[in-house]
């Protein structure tokens, strides 16, 4: 039945449309021009760094945004870079309807998460403001998310945390403007706090630009007395150099 699925509805690339050969994959150009992050990374955000040493040996190295800008999560971790085909899926996640995505990259972010996650952790999204949510009809960081949890078999809390109030779109703002934004906007959940008292969170978002949205998720968890707050995302921005 499996293979007859299969030739009625072949596999095909998640960013093109291109017939592959395997599932939930990438043709072999999309493949070539999606910059997975490997190698030695800024243990705070994942941003790839300069180097050749054993990422599993070599100390816990900060990239330039994370020496400038205060993090109040221990660890972090990202599968792709935001640019060109890994844009391309966040984008298509986030504003194309293409909800489908989500388990379709699980494996990518659940091989960043290695780096950051540990048996027991609570796993949980970033929220979105119940009228942002009404509009696009799901939060894409929850998918993600739940696709996550099911692959490290770890509990999940898709409503931990809450969006306070409406916030301005982040896209075009500097980094203290973004940070401004989302000042006191994100809140733990009154009925969902008890699970984070004395435990490690795990942060799941898209994309992480500035760090200020999953800033203020930390905080909160942090103020609702989780032990320990990490990241992950499924794509980072940086700097071109």
């Amino acid at each position: 039945m499996q293979r007859l699925l299969h030739v009625i509805y072949p596999n095909q690339c998640l960013t093109c449309g291109e017939v592959t050969g395997s599932d939930a994959g990438l043709c072999p150009d999309c493949w070539r021009d999606t910059a997975f992050i490997a190698g030695l990374t800024c243990h705070l955000c994942g941003a790839p760094l300069p180097g050749e040493d054993d990422p599993e040996t070599a100390p816990d190295l900060t990239c330039d945004d994370c020496l400038t800008i205060a993090r109040p999560w221990s660890r972090g971790a990202s599968a792709l870079l935001y640019r060109g085909k890994g844009r391309r899926l966040v984008l298509a996640l986030k504003g194309h309807d293409r909800a489908d995505l989500a388990e379709a990259v699980a494996p990518w972010l659940a091989r960043a998460a290695a780096r950051v996650h540990e048996p027991g952790m609570l796993i949980a999204p970033v929220p979105l403001h119940w009228f942002r949510l009404f509009r696009r009809r799901y939060n894409q960081s929850a998918l993600l998310a739940r696709a996550l949890a099911r692959r490290l078999d770890a509990p999940l809390c898709p409503d931990l945390l809450i969006r306070a109030r409406a916030t301005p779109r982040q896209e075009g703002l500097g980094a203290a403007a973004r940070f401004a934004n989302m000042a006191e906007a994100i809140r733990p959940h009154p009925k969902r706090r008890h699970r984070m008292i004395g435990r490690k969170v795990l942060l799941v978002d898209d994309v992480m630009t500035s760090g200020a949205t999953l800033a203020a998720c930390a905080e909160a968890c942090l103020s609702a007395g989780a032990a320990d707050v990490r990241v992950v995302t499924l794509a980072r921005t940086v700097k071109d150099t």
